[in-house]
């Protein structure tokens, strides 16, 4: 009896001592140097490497104990000290409520909203995606030494390619362009993890936070027609594997050093992701070096039997996903069947002491369990910077630069806030300040409703709200006309809202719900003066009657533009900031969807007429294309001679080419090999005026565009973008590096980067320079 007592108060001790319980502003941590026994656990001891500190506390748990792990609210483990720890929590555009690990119920009531990602791809700016992910990660240590936080691992960025218009989640992410995605996963996750731009600055790994890119792989349709993302088989080529789908996730991986990665619902091939062993183990850690963790989505596991039935027991689909790679499950489900399966031979320990290995190695890299984290790295970070002003000018400066310009009839904007005395605001969206928030946000700083912004800047704002809501079953026609037929100027609010697009909500059309054309139209038509018209919406709109509409003089589009959206479009529309933002997607018209969403091909197929998918395959007609996007002032581009016109690979040692059924020539990058890659690089030297009467910041976008786009090949292809601001009338040179093996190659159908002889030509907006491949 007194052995069970003593080891009781032993237990108890160690409770009190590992883990922070006392205070309930204090975060949770294990280890406290200040309690001697902490020094007779291994895994405690800061000085040894994490692979030794994680195997010495993996050899102490149970059975039931490791299972217990294993799941994303990972209970405490008393007698070890360990505190509870939820993985789920979330931070795409800011840090959000929309997992379990954050809570802003104390001192912190809300963090930086910044715009939805598809704006702030907008900006083609990598330096702002760089900053924006360090104020995310910095917010996130903030909270959590706040002691509002129970878990720091993060699951964003969102770098699924935005395949069809229609998919309600295309506004989290950056886009259509795989290079595009995957340079937004770097600096993003850099950002977050606390690395430094370039990469390679992590203090012995240690993390700031953890940033984890979803969702691997090919995932972009949530419910359309009767079809879901639960039981969704996409049939995916290799060849549009190699160079559209997987490119983001290889860079996430390699190159940002992500320290988690989500599998997805969806079926591969008629493979659920989250039980693929090529994918998880093969491809990401195998060939691309993983090193972190990787968890399913919500209660993917249990879809993975239940809908793609995909394991004749529960205890089947546990074991395929253990096995797979997955280190945990978002959810109960292996809770409940992994002790069943370990019992029935289905899975051995040593796949669940492999998860937990990579589950721990991600908690001590984050630094909770090296002790009081506030005497740690990241223990200085202090709750106070959350919504920092700077931070927050972050957000405004984010929503400026993102926002485009896609129509200036007449210059019509900017208006003159001296001659504007009355101005009329039409729409639903236009008093609303939760829409500019896009979907997983969290509470913001502060936020001001786009009519309230305006107000300050005409003597006299009337406001009406046209349509009883986005999707305008009933609009107020009538009322509209009348306060437009007294404005002097008109601007009228419109688009989408998360009723619209969203998680499990894919669009089945392409235009503006309901009767907004028609209150449009009709507002156009009644105004003394050409109107304004903002579109709020994730996804593209086929707006063609309002691009055509000569009573419609401009048009925006602000994608859903976060807490200081509001402001940002007033200062635009009134001249105060220059617009500069491109469309990272193509607009296509209201016939493409025409097009099963369930399609995966990215390329046409002419034979049946399919027409592609994004601006690098699309073969029909766009109302706006990728990368498109006016300003108030002029912007021209010339190409340097300093920019070569020939690479000759046949120069480079030991590269082998053979010849095509059409007697052209081509070698793999594979065997061009790593050094010669490196050696093949060269510039491009653009030269960029600014030659209207306004200064601008705007993102300089470089493609290469093929001769003949033949065998599958892009018709074009983005290979660099860099935001440069430049006064009136004043001009800058830009260097693009061109890697012939990055950007001059394409995926063949066996998924084998190839590279072909012949001739190709460099752009930049009306600028081509012609570019020849030698071997």
């Amino acid at each position: 009896m007194k052995l069970h007592i003593s080891t009781l108060i032993t237990t108890i001790l160690l409770c009190l001592s590992f883990v922070s319980i006392v205070e309930s502003t204090q975060p949770p941590f294990s280890c406290d140097s200040s309690n001697p026994q902490t020094k007779s656990l291994k895994f405690c001891q800061t000085g040894l490497p994490i692979s030794v500190r994680v195997q010495d506390l993996v050899s102490r748990l149970t059975l039931d104990e490791k299972i217990s792990q294993l799941v994303n609210s990972a209970p405490a483990i008393p007698r070890l000290g360990i505190p509870a720890y939820e993985w789920w929590s979330e931070s795409l555009h800011g840090v959000g409520s929309a997992g379990k690990g954050i809570f802003f119920n104390g001192s912190i009531a809300g963090a930086t909203s910044f715009p939805q990602v598809i704006l702030t791809a907008a900006t083609f700016d990598e330096n702002l995606w760089y900053r924006i992910g360090q104020v995310i990660g910095v917010e996130a240590r903030g909270v959590y030494n706040a002691g509002q936080a129970i878990g720091m691992t993060f699951w964003a960025p969102n770098i699924n390619i935005f395949r069809d218009p229609r998919w309600g989640r295309g506004q989290e992410t950056p886009g259509e362009d795989p290079i595009m995605t995957g340079k937004y996963a770097i600096r993003y996750v850099r950002g977050v993890q606390g690395d430094s731009f370039n990469g390679g600055q992590l203090k012995k790994g240690h993390l700031q936070a953890s940033a984890c890119c979803k969702h691997f792989t090919a995932y972009d349709l949530d419910q359309w027609k009767n079809l879901d993302r639960f039981s969704f088989n996409a049939i995916v080529t290799p060849q549009d594997m190699a160079d559209t789908f997987q490119p983001p996730f290889q860079d996430c991986i390699q190159k940002a050093q992500a320290s988690g990665i989500m599998c997805s619902y969806n079926s591969v091939n008629g493979i659920p992701s989250c039980a693929n062993y090529n994918l998880l183990t093969k491809t990401a850690r195998q060939q691309w070096g993983f090193h972190g963790y990787i968890t399913s989505d919500c209660d993917a596991v249990q879809v993975m039997h239940d809908n793609h039935r995909y394991g004749n027991t529960p205890e089947d689909s546990t074991a395929f996903a253990l096995k797979a790679g997955m280190d945990i499950d978002c959810g109960d489900y292996l809770k409940k069947y992994t002790k069943s399966a370990v019992m029935k031979k289905k899975v051995s320990q040593v796949h669940i002491d492999r998860a937990l290995h990579n589950l721990f190695s991600i908690r001590m890299r984050l630094g909770l369990f090296n002790g009081d984290p506030r005497k740690q790295l990241y223990g200085n970070i202090s709750p106070s910077l959350v919504c920092a002003p700077q931070h927050q000018e972050l957000a405004l400066e984010a929503a400026r630069n993102g926002i485009v310009l896609l129509k200036n009839t007449g210059k019509l904007l900017p208006l003159s806030k001296a001659k504007t005395n009355s101005l009329a605001v039409i729409g639903h969206n236009a008093n609303n300040a939760y829409i500019l928030r896009g979907n997983y946000d969290g509470p913001p700083c502060k936020y001001i409703e786009i009519l309230k912004a305006l107000v300050g800047y005409a003597k006299s704002v009337q406001y009406q709200q046209g349509c009883n809501a986005a999707n305008c079953t009933s609009a107020d026609i009538n009322q509209a006309v009348n306060i437009a037929t007294n404005a002097d100027y008109v601007v009228l609010v419109m688009g989408l809202d998360q009723t619209q697009e969203r998680e499990q909500f894919d669009r089945d059309d392409l235009v503006l719900p309901g009767q907004q054309e028609n209150l449009i139209n009709s507002v156009a038509k009644a105004a003394k003066k050409p109107v304004i018209l903002v579109i709020l919406s994730g996804g593209p709109v086929d707006i063609s009657f309002a691009k055509y509409n000569p009573k419609i003089g401009s048009i925006l589009w602000a994608g859903y533009p976060g807490e200081a959206g509001g402001i940002a479009l007033a200062e635009i529309i009134f001249g105060e900031h220059n617009p500069g933002g491109k469309l990272p997607v193509t607009w296509y018209p209201q016939a493409f969807v025409k097009i099963p969403m369930t399609d995966m091909r990215m390329r046409p197929d002419p034979k049946t007429g399919y027409p592609g998918r994004t601006y690098r395959f699309y073969k029909g007609p766009k109302v706006y294309e990728f990368g498109y996007g006016l300003s108030y002032t002029t912007y021209s581009y010339g190409f340097h001679s300093a920019t070569p016109n020939t690479v000759q690979l046949n120069q480079l040692s030991s590269v082998k080419t053979v010849e095509n059924s059409d007697s052209i020539r081509y070698t793999s990058v594979d065997e061009i090999g790593s050094d010669n890659c490196e050696k093949a690089k060269f510039s491009a030297h653009v030269s960029v005026e600014n030659s209207g009467e306004m200064d601008g910041k705007h993102p300089v976008l470089l493609f290469v565009k093929q001769d003949k786009a033949r065998n599958g090949r892009p018709i074009k292809q983005l290979v660099g973008f860099q935001s440069v601001s430049l006064k009136a009338g004043e001009d800058s040179q830009l260097v693009f590096e061109i890697s012939p093996c990055e950007h001059l190659s394409s995926a063949n159908e066996d998924g084998l980067m190839m590279i072909e002889e012949g001739s190709r030509y460099l752009v930049v907006g009306d600028a081509e320079h012609p570019i020849n491949i030698m071997m």
